[in-house]
């Protein structure tokens, strides 16, 4: 039993990998924010609440998608050998022990 390969679970998403995302989220908001001000003083004000509702409704599985896909992406499983399966059993999600293997 003692045989089994350990793994290291790292996540290297930074914010810099999700800042496009995140920009484009913000002028849809800003978008269906604009649409609800310009129908707003129509006659009708429900079309106001409708055209957001659309947009955001449309918009939303896209952009969670985009970012589910970035965030799967960018985690790794990394095999440990003998030596160090010791030293991971005591910090298994750190990416600082991980850095610091590569450097020594």
């Amino acid at each position: 039993m003692s045989n089994v390969p350990r793994y290291r679970f790292v996540c290297t998403l930074t914010f810099g990998d999700i800042y496009g995302q995140i920009i484009v989220w913000l002028i849809v908001l800003f978008l269906s924010l604009a649409t609800a001000l310009a129908l707003m003083g129509s006659s009708r004000p429900i079309y106001a609440l409708v055209c957001v509702g659309l947009i955001l409704v449309l918009s939303l599985p896209f952009l969670l998608f985009a970012f589910v896909t970035t965030l799967i992406n960018h985690i790794e499983f990394s095999e440990l050998d003998a030596a160090n399966a010791k030293d991971g059993q005591k910090l298994p999600f750190s990416n600082q022990q991980m850095s610091s293997q590569t450097v020594s």
